[in-house]
């Protein structure tokens, strides 16, 4: 029988070299199975996972069941109120078995303060910026004229044409 030779030559997968901080790092908070962190979107479903994210697991006193604290909006709590026993049940089934007996609803506002802001969402993508018109060109190229400096004046006229086709787009044009 003949063993097959790694072609990694030493190397591990950054996965494997990092699961069991991983594992640690997400124990500290109260989350035993970090899946639950990492691939919240496929355990709880995308329309759960878009207004809530989870928080904290927490363990009571008598150690029958823990607490899963998720995360929301004022405004999405009372839907998520109606979901809890569902997120649960699929909350569960990644534990295999009847770990979590109930579900903490903990209500944020949208804005505010830094630590109370809540994104269930990666941001979207940015799209591509349109092109000025050749008249916000010229017209930045203008009042940049006089500065030496090459870099300088790029600068300026980058911030001139940012600046007319701004206000072109808010109204506030001429």
């Amino acid at each position: 029988m003949a063993f097959r030779r790694s072609s990694t030559r030493g190397f591990k997968r950054t996965a494997s070299l990092l699961n069991e901080q991983i594992r640690k790092a997400g124990e500290s908070r109260g989350f035993a199975v970090s899946r639950l962190l990492t691939h919240w979107a496929d355990i709880a479903g995308e329309d759960i996972a878009s207004i809530a994210r989870p928080v904290n697991v927490g363990y009571g006193r008598g150690g029958f069941g823990a607490t899963l604290t998720v995360l929301t909006t004022g405004a999405q709590a009372p839907m998520l109120e109606m979901q809890k026993e569902r997120l649960r049940e699929k909350v569960n089934a990644v534990y295999g078995y009847n770990a979590i007996s109930k579900v903490r609803i903990t209500q944020t506002a949208p804005t505010g303060f830094a630590g109370g802001q809540a994104q269930f969402q990666y941001a979207p993508k940015v799209q591509d910026k349109p092109k000025p018109d050749s008249q916000d060109v010229a017209e930045a190229a203008k009042v940049a004229t006089g500065v030496d400096n090459d870099d300088l004046r790029q600068a300026l006229e980058r911030l001139g044409r940012n600046v007319l086709s701004k206000q072109k787009t808010h109204g506030k044009g001429t």
